[in-house]
Order: structure tokens, then sequence, then C-alpha cells
């Protein structure tokens, strides 16, 4: 047994659940690549002042969950918490803003951390794809991507995905929200750190899970209520091309998610059979984000959806992800002249696109073929010294039993045919 585990709130992905995670992560990058988003990678760590000011100084992301580092130089660093204000800085950074045909179309895929209490479908590491669309102020890329995500889940078979929306306004209506929030929760009963974040950003306070706060939020002020024309006009833009593309949603005047970079558009993608962690992904509107981080005014709009989750969504419902083919053909070789054969055999297999494995380790017959049948292969190929003595080699249909001898020269060919 090993020394070492992973570390509390971790996990190894391993087959065959690894399988399962391959496809989601497939699935939800599909619907970016046909859109003409091309792909990004970041760091895994950043400077900490990208997410300080990026992400929010008042979130729990920041104050609570946010793994820091300083390096022998002094530098602080953390690791990414979330994905957009990485790709936005890796966009500014290298000026894709400047080279013509905004908006700049990007979706990445990456592992995510933050310290958090463990628990089924909350991990201290995570699996996220994203997809952000940047320097462009338009409803129809807003729904773009939320048609992009919704597809994606219908393409894994998902039934009980719910999507909910909401606008945040932008910096002309939101302030007068803002003070009337602040009055209204002045007058409740939190504690300390709720009331401080009161001062620093109320529209946190809206996203406090515990009930003895939600309890009391019955009767606060709604951003609804305080949308400017533009704002409206714009929400309303959203929902309309949501509903001509058969997108349902629920309209959620309470949504306001964890980041403090939201304007305008949000959405959450929640599912039910998840329990309390019910989020599967989400994202909106950031058009103020490049300013906080030292970049140009860049109105952009982007999601993440949760690889992990979602799996944990598609168990729920009982739904197996479509996987790509495994093992079509185990060899399986009696003696050595026939290891050389049949290993060109595999190698000419796998060159033609065909899944292929090989019995490694001198295993006797008998311990060959379970290995053929636990690979989850159609055929099996078995040859001993006297099938190459005549220029063949034996093709097994695992599924049925039958077994044939198939000429070595042109068994490659056979085997694709009848896999084709």
């Amino acid at each position: 047994m090993s020394t070492f585990s992973a570390p509390r709130g971790t996990y190894d992905l391993i087959p065959p659940d690894s399988a399962a995670f391959l496809a989601v992560r497939e699935a939800l990058a599909a619907g970016p690549r046909r859109a003409g988003y091309g792909y990004v990678e970041t760091p895994g760590f950043e400077h900490v002042e990208l997410f300080s000011r990026g992400v929010g100084e008042s979130t729990d992301i920041v104050t609570k969950e946010m793994y820091t580092l300083t390096t022998k130089g002094g530098t602080h660093l953390a690791l990414r918490p979330e994905g957009t204000a990485s790709v936005l800085r890796a966009a500014l950074q290298a000026n894709l803003h400047r080279a013509g045909g905004l908006p700049v179309k990007l979706w990445y895929s990456g592992t995510y951390y933050r310290y958090e209490r463990p628990q089924a479908g909350r991990y201290r590491h995570f699996s996220q794809v994203g997809a952000e669309a940047i320097g462009a102020e338009d409803p129809a890329l807003d729904a773009e991507l939320v048609i992009l995500a919704a597809d994606a889940y219908r393409s894994l078979g998902l039934t009980g995905v719910r999507l909910l929306l909401n606008s945040l306004g932008d910096p002309e209506c939101r302030p007068a929200y803002r003070a009337a929030l602040q009055e209204f929760l002045r007058g409740l009963d939190l504690d300390p750190d709720t009331l401080a974040r009161v001062e620093i950003n109320p529209l946190r306070v809206l996203d406090d899970k515990r009930e003895s706060v939600q309890r009391q939020l019955v009767g606060a002020p709604l951003m609804r209520d305080h949308l400017c024309q533009a704002c409206k006009e714009y929400h309303e833009g959203v929902r309309e091309l949501l509903r001509a593309e058969g997108v349902a949603f629920e309209d959620d005047p309470r949504l306001v998610r964890g980041l403090d970079y939201y304007t305008r558009t949000t959405f959450e993608f929640v599912h039910d059979g998840l329990g309390a962690q019910s989020a599967v992904g989400g994202g909106g509107r950031y058009d103020g984000l490049s300013e906080l981080i030292g970049g140009p005014p860049l109105p952009s709009v982007g999601w993440a959806l949760g690889v992990d989750r979602t799996v944990l969504a598609l168990r729920a419902e009982g739904v197996d992800p479509a996987l790509p083919p495994g093992t079509r053909v185990f060899a399986v070789p009696l003696g050595e002249e026939a290891r050389r054969a049949l290993f060109t055999v595999v190698t000419e297999l796998r060159r033609a696109g065909v899944p292929a494995d090989f019995s490694f380790g001198g295993r006797g017959v008998k311990a060959a073929m379970k290995a053929a049948n636990r690979s989850g292969a159609r055929y099996a190929v078995v040859a001993g010294e006297r099938d190459l003595a005549e220029g063949v080699v034996q093709v097994k249909d695992l599924d049925s039993g039958d077994q044939s001898p198939c000429p070595l020269d042109t068994v490659v060919a056979e085997l694709r045919a009848r896999l084709s």
C-alpha cells in the first residue's frame, strides 16, 4: 500500500471513471469550438492581485478560499481559483484585442483550486471548461454563450438542468440599487462579518447560503426594479433570443453568483439532483473587468461549466455519456515468432485508427484470453507457430465465440472491414 494519499478535498481520476470525465469535457468544449472560439491555456498560478482586483476583495473566494504562496524572490502568487481573470489577462498581454475582429473568442479547460469544506460536489480542486467572448457588447453574444452551454448539457442526455437568468445592471443604475439594498440590510440581525460585507459589497449578502440569512432577505429590494432603460432593453433582448431558440429559462431576481465582476446578464445552470451543490455551471457579462486589471474598456461575457458537477448530474439521472470506442482488437501471441508478427499487426491496426492491445509479459493462452475479454475487445487475434507456418492467424469473435483463420497479410484489412 502507498505511504501517501491524495490531499484532503482532492481526488484522483483513474480508469474506468476517468473516461466519463473526458467525454464530458469533450462535450462541453464542442460547442465553443464550432462557434469560432480558439483554445487558450494559462498558468496554474497567477499574481495574487489579479484575483483580488478582478474577482473582488469582498468575495469568499479571495478572503477565505484562495491558495496563496510567496516565492523565494518575495512574489505573492495564488493558485487560480477561477478562469476568467486569467484568460482576460492572457488576452490583454498578447494584445489580442488589437488584432482586429472583436470579439476575441476563447475557450479553455483546466483545474482550479479553492480551500473549501470538502463535501459531495465541492472539492478543493475541480475541473472546468470555460468560454469567453472579449470586447463586444451585444445581447446576441450573451445568448450565444447561454445556448452553447444549454446545448452541451442536452447533447450529454441531461434533462434535469434548469437555467436561471438575471440582470445585475450597470454602473448607471446599480449605485441606486446598492444604496437601497444597504439600507435594507443594515436593519437586519446579521453577524459582524456579514455587516462588514454590507458596506463593501451588499450584493454578496444576497448570495449567502445560510438559512438564518436567507430567511431575513424576504422583502429585500430587487435589482430588476432598479434597472435603467438601457439595461432593461438589453436584458429583454437576451431573453427574446433565448425564447426564439427554444431555450427555457427561469427569471431569478436574486441570482448574483459569487464574483464581483458581473454586470448585466448573469446566469446559472442548476440540477436539483445534486442537493446543496446544485450549480453545474454559470457565467455572465463582465464589462468592467478589463479596466479593473489594468486594461482598456472591453465589454465581455463568458461562462465556466463544471466537469465534476456535470458528471454527478449524469449519475443522478442514470445517464451514461457516450464514450469513444475502447480496445476493439486484442492480440494473443503463442511463442516468440508470433509475438513479433502480432506486434506488427497491432501497430498497423493502431496506425489505421483501430484501438488495439497486446498480451504482454508472455502469459499463457488461458490468462491472455481472460485479458482479451476484460479489455472489452470485439475480436481476439491468436497465432502460434503452426498458424504462422501456414501464413494465417486465428480471428475469434469474443461476442459469439466463432473463430476462423485469416491470412496474416490481410488480417488488418479484414478486421477494419468487420469493425466498420
